[in-house]
């Protein structure tokens, strides 16, 4: 599972516990003006993935790791599709973030908040 969370201008995330091996990925630190939107999304776990490189992908168990389907590169940390949100990001090595956290209503909440003020100072 992924923590989210916003200090001054970034969207910290981070990859914890053995998840961090699987996906071989400690987590990310973007510009709030990078990210472009953010949704839960219960059903894109269950959506093709693509090719894997490098990550780890059990059908039905875990998913986790970069994957790249139709040119785009997407990072995956899921086990449970109930608790996911998509992070959609622009000039970022990444197109989207397919992440499961603790509680996604509140994660997508304190995100879309911040990139509407970061959009708001722009």
């Amino acid at each position: 599972m992924a923590s989210v969370s916003v200090r001054n201008d970034r969207l910290i995330v981070t990859v914890n516990g053995l998840r961090r091996v699987w996906a071989l990925k400690r987590g990310f630190d973007i510009p709030l003006d990078h990210v472009r939107d953010v949704t839960a999304d219960p059903v894109i776990a269950h959506t093709r993935k693509g090719i894997r490189a490098p990550g780890t992908y059990l059908p039905g168990v875990i998913t986790a790791g970069t994957f790249y389907r139709k040119g785009e590169r997407t990072f995956w940390d899921v086990r449970r599709p109930e608790k996911v949100i998509v992070i959609e990001l622009r000039d970022e090595r990444y197109q989207r973030l397919i992440l499961e956290v603790a509680e996604p209503t509140g994660a997508v909440t304190i995100i879309a908040r911040a990139i509407d003020g970061a959009d708001g100072l722009s």
